[in-house]
């Protein structure tokens, strides 16, 4: 059986530098030593945002007419604010649920959560310079800026854009599989996490009238089957981790 390749450390820093979705991968995935591996449970996290991806696009094409290229554009531009505006809800959440983490725990343990949640603060830093990188690029009130630094400027910033876009896409996936890499501050964290994140998500779909072209008892179902599909998928993660990996949140939070 052939063993993987083992990059060194300048091969690790070139891919880095020119691959951003090796680069997402080594900044939004979990990477904590002693995290507690569960090849099923990341599955089906994976399975889950594909399926409610797959479930936006077929409510979207049946409740809404495609005639031309160009509403095919607006529908994945409409699915890419979607998930930025999830990653947004996600980053207001985050240090709250942390936050209430933290403070709940007890003992040395409460530092090491704090000195873990750098990795997710660095994620979420991460993604807002990707997309501010974006900004400077194409709009249009920095083309004052963009005209200041000249045609190898641009080119620069054009390059930049590039990466951060492929950066920032594919990291906004990995952000919500993953709940930005809360898993290194402690593996009962991103369950809980993403819960209060769905539930927000279909409040506000509720509140603000989303899917207002599908009709109202198809509307009920989607925007609520999600938080429920979560929220039932949080619950057995949370059971496998105490069931096989012996997991609690007392001991967590070492009450």
């Amino acid at each position: 059986m052939q063993r993987p390749r083992v990059l060194t450390r300048r091969q690790k820093l070139v891919r880095f530098v020119f691959n951003p979705f090796y680069a997402a991968q080594r900044v939004f995935r979990p990477s904590r030593p002693d995290l507690v591996p569960d090849p099923l449970v990341r599955k089906l996290q994976l399975w889950r945002t594909l399926l409610g991806a797959a479930a936006w696009v077929v409510l979207t094409l049946t409740y809404k007419a495609v005639s031309s290229a160009s509403d095919v554009g607006n529908l994945a531009s409409d699915r890419l604010e979607q998930s930025w505006h999830s990653v947004l809800v996600l980053v207001c959440t985050l240090p709250v649920v942390v936050g209430v983490f933290v403070a709940a725990s007890r003992g040395p343990v409460r530092r090491v959560y704090l000195r873990r949640a750098l990795r997710s603060v660095g994620a979420v830093l991460a993604l807002m310079a990707a997309m501010f990188t974006f900004v400077l690029s194409v709009v249009p009130e920095t083309q004052a800026m963009r005209d200041f630094v000249g045609l190898p400027g641009k080119i620069a910033l054009g390059v930049m854009c590039v990466w951060a876009l492929g950066f920032a896409v594919y990291g906004i996936g990995l952000s919500l599989v993953h709940v930005f890499r809360t898993a290194d501050i402690h593996e009962l964290v991103p369950p809980v996490l993403a819960t209060v994140l769905v539930w927000e998500m279909a409040l506000l779909d509720l509140t603000t009238g989303a899917y207002d072209q599908v009709p109202p008892g198809v509307r009920l179902v989607f925007v609520m089957g999600a938080p429920v599909t979560v929220t039932v998928l949080s619950v057995w993660e949370t059971y496998r981790l105490h069931r096989y990996h012996r997991l609690t949140l007392r001991g967590a939070l070492r009450r």
